[in-house]
């Protein structure tokens, strides 16, 4: 292995491990809480406490990535979650794991996530710089193992509640933190991270910026970006349909079908690796492709057709069928968006920018499975199905009717941002 590509493929592996280790409590934790507390409701209100710090503390803490640095708030956060989430199974050995305590707990966890995980974002920029690396592929290896830690991650999360419990699976994903943290700190030692100050930004013999100050520059750079924007706004569109497809529409479809529980997981497995396929693909010749016209090919496979298809009642092959295609049409999605992002934003306001960024993309998620549930209440299973997949192709044309759209087929140089 080269000694400059070292920390990429340093930082992917903690990410692997990360993803892994997220997956798994995203369904012991809930478990864990079921099972002790008897209440549905309460175990809701823990997925809530969780996302909403997490949202919130991504979206304002930019700045913190940007001051602190992401390589060095990267391994603080993963250590202090470490202690956050191992905190919880051992409460639950001493029997002092009463509620509301995961609450505050995953709530705190949720917090650390937030900046942590906009710090492993913004390390990107210095990562592809010392492997000498096109963006593509940096972005389509990340791609490739989140869809593939979501693929394995749920069936590892399974056997680990069946077999060892789900205070003892939580610990595993404490575990987990504690690797990524001494993983980046042995593997990018070293690494030079992004300048902390642009062209006219006060340093450090200067008067400071406040932090309100350096927030709203994120914002302001992020908003007069046409691309950027219009992107944002799109992938908050799908991420909440998206969602809105995983956690209601479909389970629904498996009972009212008939298919089961069994099928589901299949459908869930063929879409994964499809797309883990994908990604593979688009990192290693992502730089050969057009991107608008990929981002345009893609969406309209992996969009539309996916749902009329549940809608339709076609067998199960083509299904499964389209969800080779479909997934691996996905998979070369974050490779291009990922890629576009990154040469668009200065170094010195990537931490902010591109947390504010994954903050808007993910605000509209909670109210995914609200939207589901509603619409297949209100007018059935196959007209929700039909309208979500035409607001989904609505949401994902849209951009491309704005001419800097084409933006995306070139590398453009960021303007210089005073704050």
């Amino acid at each position: 292995m080269s000694a400059r590509r070292l920390p990429l493929y340093g930082w992917l592996t903690a990410e692997a491990i990360s993803l892994l280790g997220t997956r798994v409590s995203m369904i012991a934790i809930p478990w864990l809480v079921l099972v002790t507390t008897g209440s549905a409701t309460r175990t809701g209100l823990v997925a809530a406490a969780e996302l909403t710090p997490l949202v919130i503390l991504k979206a304002t803490g930019g700045p913190l990535v940007d001051r602190v640095g992401p390589r060095r708030l990267a391994i603080v956060a993963d250590s202090l979650s470490m202690v956050s989430v191992g905190m919880i199974p051992l409460l639950h050995r001493s029997d002092h794991l009463t509620f509301p305590v995961p609450l505050v707990l995953v709530a705190i966890g949720g917090g650390l996530r937030g900046p942590g995980d906009a710090a492993v974002g913004a390390m990107v920029p210095s990562l592809v710089a010392s492997a000498e690396v096109p963006f593509e592929r940096a972005t389509g290896l990340a791609s490739a193992i989140e869809r593939g830690a979501t693929m394995i991650g749920a069936a590892l999360a399974g056997g680990l509640v069946a077999t060892i419990g789900p205070a003892n699976a939580v610990a595993v994903d404490a575990l987990s933190f504690g690797v990524c943290a001494v993983v980046l700190l042995v593997t990018t030692r070293g690494l030079v991270e992004p300048v902390s100050a642009v062209d006219g930004e006060p340093t450090a013999d200067d008067e400071p910026t406040s932090y309100l100050a350096e927030l709203r520059a994120g914002w302001d750079f992020l908003r007069s970006d046409a691309l950027l924007m219009s992107l944002c706004l799109m992938i908050a569109v799908t991420n909440l349909l998206d969602l809105a497809w995983s956690a209601v529409l479909l389970p629904v479809w498996a009972r009212e079908s008939g298919a089961g529980v069994g099928v589901l997981g299949l459908i869930f497995s063929v879409w994964g690796g499809a797309s883990m396929l994908g990604s593979f693909v688009a990192a290693a010749y992502g730089t050969r492709l057009p991107r608008f016209t990929t981002y345009v090919v893609a969406f309209l496979v992996t969009g539309l057709p996916r749902f009329v298809l549940f809608a339709i009642g076609v067998p199960l092959w083509a299904i499964l069928a389209m969800c080779v295609v479909g997934g691996c049409a996905s998979g070369f999605l974050n490779p291009v968006l990922g890629a576009v992002e990154f040469e668009r934003i200065p170094p010195a306001l990537v931490g902010r920018v591109t947390a504010l960024n994954s903050a808007v993309c993910w605000s509209l998620m909670p109210l995914g499975g609200v939207l589901g549930g509603v619409l297949v209440s209100g007018i059935g299973l196959d007209p929700a199905l039909l309208m979500v997949g035409l607001c989904y192709f609505a949401a994902t044309m849209a951009p491309t009717l704005l001419p800097r759209f084409r933006e995306m087929d070139r590398a453009v140089e960021p303007a210089p941002v005073a704050v």
